[in-house]
Formats: C-alpha cells, sequence, structure tokens
C-alpha cells in the first residue's frame, strides 16, 4: 500500500495526515500522540476512528497540525485519518459517518463588527 495523503480541519486547526501499512505508531509534529497530546479524552479521540473500523494497530500515522487550540488539532486529526481510512477501504464510510465521523464541523468563531465591543456584544449605552 502507498501513503495516503488527507488534510483535516476544526476551527482554525489545519491537519495533513498520511496513513501507510505499519504496527499503529502515531506521530504528530515529531512527537509520540501520548507525549503532544497528555490528556485521555483527545487520545480517545484520534484512536475512535480505528476502534470503529478495527483497524486498530495497522497504520502508521504522521501528522502536520498547526493552528487553533489542542481540541480543535485533535478533531481536525480525527477527521484526517477518518477520510484516509475511507480512501484505504469505502466499506469503513457508513461506519464512520454514522458516528458523525466524517463531516466537518462548519462552526468558526464570528467576526468583531466596527461599533462593537465583540462579536455581539455591544459598548454600554447611556440614555443621558
Amino acid at each position: 500500500m502507498d501513503t495516503i495523503h488527507k488534510i483535516g480541519r476544526r476551527k482554525t486547526a489545519v491537519a495533513r495526515v498520511y496513513l501507510s501499512d505499519g504496527t499503529g505508531k502515531v506521530t504528530i509534529n515529531g512527537k509520540d500522540y501520548t507525549e503532544f497530546f497528555p490528556l485521555g479524552t483527545l487520545q480517545y479521540k484520534i484512536n475512535q476512528p480505528f476502534e470503529l473500523t478495527n483497524t486498530v494497530g495497522s497504520f502508521d500515522v504522521k501528522v502536520n497540525v498547526y493552528g487553533g487550540g489542542i481540541t480543535g488539532q485533535a478533531e481536525a486529526i480525527r477527521l484526517g485519518i477518518s477520510r484516509a481510512l475511507v480512501a484505504f477501504n469505502e466499506e469503513n464510510k457508513p461506519l464512520l459517518k454514522a458516528e458523525g465521523l466524517m463531516t466537518r464541523d462548519p462552526r468558526m468563531v464570528e467576526r468583531k463588527k466596527f461599533g462593537q465591543k465583540k462579536a455581539r456584544k455591544k459598548f454600554q449605552f447611556s440614555k443621558r
């Protein structure tokens, strides 16, 4: 199998995922994923596509991720891995789609408007 390259995004985080045959090693920005994401919930998000498709330990994953916070980065990596697994085997798509892993989350930060304090918050109004 050749290396599969896919991109995952979430908020302002962008993850470039390279999936290849291997022993289940996940490397993110040159570090092991347990070192890069010390929280168990974020590690679970990265392993979720493999657990759903019963492919734990059968692929090596190399990821370059930048932008956003740690949760956005973890979810961007999860989307990239899911897309790569579907490119590897089309039968994985219904399993991943049922769990909502094939959908790009469109929610972004709303822009600040002029004449206001923030996106929705206004400056204090004084009647007199």
